[in-house]
């Protein structure tokens, strides 16, 4: 069932049964609060249906997680391609985003060391970058524990001048040699 695994968390394709708890994610302010906006179930669905095209085009992606000893869906943590306007890219990015009740217990720390080894060895991609809103402290902060380094900062051109969010920090990390 799981593409691959770490110690708590499974890694898998997502399926019909994440759309209501995904959505209630996305529809979440605070979960939501280092993006311009929530997301409406439509768009929670759009998401979905882009991240398994992409799993099933390309040998990573943006899997759906869940903590194996309660068989929960907690979110979503993995590997896509940024392709907005900027100096960095086109490039591979690592991301998460989970359910606040499955906040503060490493899970996104645990899931992005796995996403990152499973980037580095079984799909060979050499460089893996992360980038978010200078003010989300927290996912810096995994970026960090995760062994990225910060490279600089820049401003996200999908977001509005002026906007609070649009000054982001960008991170990086090269496969070991």
């Amino acid at each position: 069932m799981y593409i691959f695994e770490s110690e708590r968390l499974g890694f898998r394709q997502w399926l019909d049964r994440d759309i209501q708890p995904f959505s209630r994610l996305n529809a979440d302010p605070e979960v939501m609060e280092f993006f311009p906006s929530t997301q409406s179930r439509e768009q929670s669905v759009a998401f979905i249906e882009r991240a398994k095209k992409f799993i099933d085009d390309h040998s990573y992606g943006l899997w759906a997680v869940d903590e194996k000893a309660s068989g929960s869906f907690i979110g979503f943590i993995g590997l896509t391609q940024a392709n907005f306007e900027s100096p960095f890219t086109p490039c591979v990015e690592i991301g998460w985003r989970l359910l606040k009740e499955f906040w503060n217990n490493g899970y996104a720390t645990e899931g992005a060391k796995a996403c990152l080894e499973y980037g580095f060895n079984t799909a060979g991609i050499p460089l893996i970058n992360s980038f978010t809103a200078v003010t989300n402290v927290k996912s810096e902060r995994v970026m960090q524990k995760i062994g990225m380094k910060h490279i600089g900062n820049f401003d996200h051109p999908n977001v509005a001048e002026g906007h609070v969010l649009r000054p982001h920090v960008l991170y990086t990390i090269k496969r070991p040699d």
